[in-house]
């Protein structure tokens, strides 16, 4: 028993500080189609299954602004049961407005990431294998190893597909041959300063290169 690892026995919940408190609240309610488990206007806590609060919101104000150029958590996800389950989410909340910005086949999951009202990623995925196993096995592959990140996709075609008749696995597998990745996340994904960044590395990067050229 002494050398037995004692092992968490799942993910609880994550907690998020706001100046933005109400619209953060609202934001996440309309994303993830809460329930409020107790609110006041200090804290929010909100749940979608029978955990007592997957989601707190904390009144915080006076926060300063975050940026995308600063480390830190880069974003929480949560599967869905469906790739239907998927895209009718994407449609309701495109109803309102609320559109992803960066949609992503990442090979093991088909996944949405969306921004909430203080730049952090919130990212709506399915499993596209049907077990660990099978996902296991894809990231063993050599079209994984080639393009660790993913096929961006258009949403809208995907559900227009879907609608047409098109099958899960159609939809969601990735082609046999695939190459390596050449351009980045969106800009609004990584935040216009560490775009900017990354562009700046990416020319120098090709500089140095050149110069090392006979």
């Amino acid at each position: 028993m002494e050398n037995a690892r004692i092992q968490p026995e799942k993910l609880a919940h994550f907690v998020i500080r706001t100046s933005r408190y109400r619209e953060m609240v609202n934001w996440y309610q309309d994303l993830l189609e809460t329930e409020i488990a107790f609110g006041d206007a200090q804290a929010t806590f909100m749940t979608y299954d029978d955990e007592h609060h997957r989601v707190a919101i904390l009144n915080m104000p006076g926060l300063l602004p975050r940026t995308r150029a600063m480390a830190g958590v880069d974003h929480v996800a949560f599967t869905y049961r469906s790739l239907d389950d998927l895209l009718a989410t994407y449609e309701r909340l495109a109803k309102d407005g609320l559109k992803p910005v960066w949609p992503i086949n990442h090979g093991g999951t088909t996944s949405l990431y969306y921004e909430d009202p203080d730049a952090n990623y919130v990212e709506l995925q399915i499993d596209n294998f049907p077990s660990r196993s099978a996902t296991n096995e894809f990231l063993a592959d050599e079209r994984f190893k080639t393009n660790p990140i993913g096929i961006d996709f258009d949403p809208e075609d995907l559900l227009a597909r879907r609608k047409a008749g098109a099958s899960v696995e159609e939809l969601t597998r990735w082609p046999a041959e695939v190459g390596p990745r050449t351009t980045p996340p969106p800009k609004r994904y990584l935040g216009a300063l560490h775009a900017a960044l990354l562009n700046l590395r990416s020319r120098l990067g090709r500089s140095g290169r050149s110069a090392d050229r006979p």
